[in-house]
């Protein structure tokens, strides 16, 4: 029984008041018995789910604390069938497209629904590279960051600000239609993806205290000038190893689109009130940025490093059958077998250290993965490599800081959020998000004056620096 009508089955606590049924048309339904008034009500099943809203009949509302197992939209996007390790984007195998396409291919697939043929991704790359310089202005800005700002951070402001260049992009200003217009539309499609890497690799120069390097004029693909403004100093004819362009190439690939993930869900959710394409996108790369989420490779290369060697893996083992560590890299909200991407990201691990020379935590994530896959306590709780425990390896054998790495996933993903955005603009079904709640909190409760009311038990300290501390007691000196 699929797993939704197994859940409203046991609304009456017994699990015997729905069953489901097909009429001769082919129609499949649910048929629910309320027995607090005992109404009965029949609820279609299509594509395998109920709507919500139905139960608003029998006065009921659905209850699922991080939509586990809500549906709130339909895609034609990315399918994902975590028990058999699927992966498939508008249909193709994440394998054949990490194999033999490109990013801006992939891209391109992602956005519109097919793969190019060779005059449309001629234009379609021709359109993205051209718009990979940004304002001067936005450089200036910048410019402005503190000298350690987290590249996340200034990644984030940087694209919430390029709302602010283009008012005529902005449903507030240029009217709420603007964006029927399709070629308008792919005006931003094209911009975006352009400059993302134009402003993760300004971000990067600025954390480590480099002047700005603009795009590249020759021929280079979209990653080998993403590494060209990352990498090039006093060489004027420097070339990015292509190599290490297709290793990154391929991983932009599998971080492209991952079905209604958390960052995912909030660019259709921000897009559902009406703001620019921006502002949504910098939303999202917000909800990237979470350790939960984008920053789950820096976690796993932080727990390699902990462990340190192999023969402290057993140690390691055990602390986490004792749940007093987290197994970082193993395991997946959607997986319940091995993560698809993990495979690829496997093989491309073994590329880059043959060109860049061991990264000697590999040895440690190898041994760690083979005691994981055959230990009964692992098995048992389908924990398999997802594709953050080789991701963090290859990014850290690449020279990439730590606190880069959020902002080499948000690039990619970038993708996958317009072709998200593309599709909800296009939904006739689109509505401003608004999800509802269950009310717990206190009843009905008349003001109280200030004098008569009890003591507060709610702690309302915050933290105090030391420099704080030094002045506070200053100020109250003789």
């Amino acid at each position: 029984m699929h797993r939704l009508e197994r859940v409203i089955s046991q609304l009456d606590g017994k699990g015997r008041s729905s069953d489901r049924k097909e009429d001769a048309s082919g129609r499949s339904s649910l048929s629910v018995v309320d027995n607090r008034s005992g109404k009965r009500l029949e609820v279609e099943i299509k594509n395998g789910v109920v709507r919500s809203k139905d139960f608003w009949k029998l006065g009921l509302r659905t209850y699922d604390p991080g939509y586990k197992n809500t549906a709130s939209c339909t895609s034609r996007i990315t399918y994902i069938d975590g028990p058999k390790g699927l992966l498939t984007y508008r249909g193709y195998p994440i394998e054949q497209l990490a194999q033999k396409s490109t990013f801006l291919e992939v891209a391109y697939l992602l956005v519109y629904g097919n793969l190019p043929t060779q005059k449309q991704l001629s234009y379609w790359t021709g359109r993205v590279m051209r718009h990979t310089y940004i304002h001067e202005d936005l450089k200036t800005m910048m410019k402005s960051f503190r000298y350690d700002a987290h590249p996340m951070g200034m990644v984030i402001s940087t694209v919430n600000a390029m709302s602010t260049f283009h008012p005529e992009a902005n449903p507030a200003l240029a009217g709420q239609a603007v964006y029927k217009q399709k070629t308008l539309r792919n005006k931003q499609i094209h911009r975006i993806l352009g400059t993302m890497t134009t402003i993760a690799a300004f971000a990067y120069r600025h954390r480590i205290g480099r002047p700005y390097v603009n795009p590249s004029s020759g021929n280079l693909s979209y990653t080998e000038n993403f590494l060209y403004m990352l990498d090039k100093l006093s060489n004027t004819s420097y070339r990015p190893h292509p190599e290490l362009a297709r290793a990154l190439d391929v991983l932009f690939i599998l971080h492209a689109d991952h079905e209604q993930n958390c960052s995912t869900s909030s660019m259709r959710h921000l897009t559902s009130s009406g703001v620019d394409v921006y502002t949504s996108i910098g939303g999202a790369a917000s909800a990237l940025y979470g350790p939960r989420h984008g920053g789950a490779n820096e976690a796993v290369l932080r727990m390699l490093e902990r462990i340190g060697s192999k023969k402290n893996i057993p140690k390691f083992v055990e602390e986490v059958k004792a749940r007093k560590v987290r197994l970082m890299g193993f395991g997946h909200r959607v997986y319940r077998n091995y993560d698809p991407r993990a495979r690829i990201v496997k093989k491309v691990a073994e590329k880059v250290f043959s060109i860049l020379g061991y990264e000697p935590l590999i040895e440690v994530a190898v041994e760690l993965e083979k005691i994981a896959l055959s230990d009964p306590f692992f098995i048992k709780r389908k924990l398999y490599p997802n594709v953050d425990f080789y991701s963090g390896l290859i990014y850290k054998a690449m020279g990439f800081p730590t606190d880069f790495f959020p902002v080499l996933f948000t690039i990619p993903r970038t993708a996958g959020w317009l072709a998200n955005w593309n599709e909800f603009l296009d939904d006739k079904e689109n509505v401003i998000v608004r999800p509802r709640q269950v009310y717990l909190g206190p009843a009905k409760r008349d003001y109280v004056a200030i004098n008569q009311r009890p003591a507060n038990r709610s702690s309302i300290q915050s933290y105090s620096t030391n420099e704080s501390r030094r002045r506070t007691v200053s100020d109250s000196s003789p």
